[in-house]
């Protein structure tokens, strides 16, 4: 299974979300909580993800893939494509 990483905000609904999501569903992942830094982790993910728009939390990264955040995570989980993400290659 590939490695899940999760930035988060400790106050962000979404990020509880998305970490419940995966806690459910028996994915390990490491998490980073940004809060503190929050403007400098967002310009770090901005240039290494390549992210156009603003940087919104979560944001969760299957290997070294950014997926997005919890709806995309939804989404994956909805068209069962989850499992396909985490597969390793």
């Amino acid at each position: 299974m590939k490695k899940v990483t999760i930035y988060t905000l400790d106050y962000c609904p979404y990020c509880k979300k998305a970490k419940k999501i995966l806690r459910d569903k028996n994915i390990p992942f490491n998490e980073i909580d940004v809060t503190s830094n929050e403007y400098s982790q967002s310009k770090m993910l901005e240039e290494k993800y390549d992210i156009q728009d603003d940087v919104t939390f979560p944001q969760i990264i299957i290997g070294e893939k950014r997926i997005g955040g919890c709806s995309d995570l939804e989404y994956l989980i909805e068209k069962n494509q989850l499992e396909l993400e985490l597969k390793e290659e």
